[in-house]
């Protein structure tokens, strides 16, 4: 990344912490969601939300039909989903994967201003240079970018499938250009024993992870298990039980036999996963990095821009929608459906024996991002 991109996502981190929205008083709060219900009828809408973004807003879109998932989980309910307007809740990416599958659809954002620091930290431009310096490397960019970075690609890909792409690709002879996270790109890298030229992006929360704390907590609780999403860094990646995506993580938290878990991800997702074993305990990793203002604050801040009464007035006014023009929506779905058609040839060609806990792992790196 350039310093003049450090520089601009910088001032985008401080924006998107000024604009994050004031807590609800519980009696107001009440009030808007009974709104926001009657507004989805209204509109034959539906509301799709990530997990690190407000438990309120997951919550409710759960509690009106609507999903919460990962980004790919978020863009494949709405494309199967019968409502004609989809209000997602997550940063702009993740409104852009949605509308590239859903052209036809109408899809609402509460704050078309919440970025992600690895879409910031790829400029299609700049990205586009650097492939066009290697015309020979296929091209693999990762979910979190811009529609005009996939449009660029061969493949997209997720942090669950992405070793099996990646892998897939190598055996086929292809060396790789991989965007943006370096991280994810490394990891992938040491896995499959492709050769990666990996742009040189990352993700605001999961760098501030550190190896040297994470240790110091895993003394004090020598029986939890720690999950890591790979996105950190490498060190960190080193002291886990489990590195996975989201969902992946989210899934080792009631299928391991552990009640307690140090998570190295958003906060935003610790609140599913207390839902889902409200008897287990759930530590959040340390961060302690240089724009770190506490011990462990990961979170993201353009996620955090998600708010309530956001929704409320996208759809009273319809606005924050999403657009595209269909030659840049065909050119960026390419890759993203080849990733899909490569997935579902994956668990096609995985054979069962019939026993679900044996079958497991089978399934494991097939799914979500």
């Amino acid at each position: 990344m350039s310093t003049d991109n450090r520089i601009a996502t910088q001032m985008n981190i401080e924006y998107a912490k000024a604009k994050m929205p004031a807590d609800l008083p519980r009696a107001e709060r009440i009030v808007v969601e009974e709104n926001i219900k009657k507004l989805l009828k209204e509109h034959n809408a539906v509301l799709v939300a990530h997990y690190y973004v407000d438990p309120f807003i997951q919550d409710l879109a759960l509690a009106t039909g609507g999903c919460v998932g990962d980004s790919l989980e978020m863009a494949r309910f709405g494309q199967a989903h019968s409502a004609q307007t989809l209000v997602v809740a997550g940063v702009r990416f993740m409104g852009e994967s949605a509308k590239i599958l859903s052209m036809e659809k109408t899809v609402l954002m509460p704050d078309l201003e919440a970025e992600c620091s690895l879409d910031l930290g790829c400029p299609a431009d700049e990205f586009s240079a650097f492939c066009d310096a290697h015309p020979e490397r296929t091209v693999v960019v990762y979910a979190n970018t811009s529609a005009a970075v996939k449009a660029r690609a061969d493949w997209v890909v997720t942090s669950s499938v992405g070793i099996d792409i990646i892998r897939h690709l190598h055996n086929n002879g292809e060396k790789i250009i991989w965007g943006p996270d370096r991280h994810l790109g490394k990891y992938i890298a040491k896995e499959t024993d492709a050769d990666m030229l990996l742009w040189q992006g990352s993700c605001l929360v999961h760098n501030e992870f550190k190896a040297t704390e994470l240790l110091q907590l895993k003394e004090e609780h020598p029986n939890a298990k720690v999950l890591v999403h790979p996105e950190s860094p490498d060190s960190v990646v080193a002291l886990a039980d489990v590195v996975g995506s989201t969902s992946k993580l989210l899934q080792s938290t009631y299928e391991m036999d552990a009640d307690t878990f140090i998570v190295a991800t958003d906060l935003g997702i610790l609140h599913e996963m207390q839902k889902r074993s409200p008897n287990k305990r759930f530590l959040a990793a340390p961060t302690a990095g240089e724009s770190a203002s506490c011990k462990s604050c990961a979170f993201c801040p353009w996620m955090a821009m998600n708010g309530l009464k956001g929704i409320e007035q996208c759809l009273t006014n319809q606005s924050g929608e999403v657009l595209m023009t269909p030659d840049l929506a065909v050119a960026a779905k390419k890759p993203l459906q080849r990733m899909l058609d490569f997935a579902e040839s994956q668990k096609q060609r995985v054979v069962a024996s019939g026993d679900i806990v044996k079958d497991r792992e089978l399934f494991a790196n097939v799914g979500a991002a």
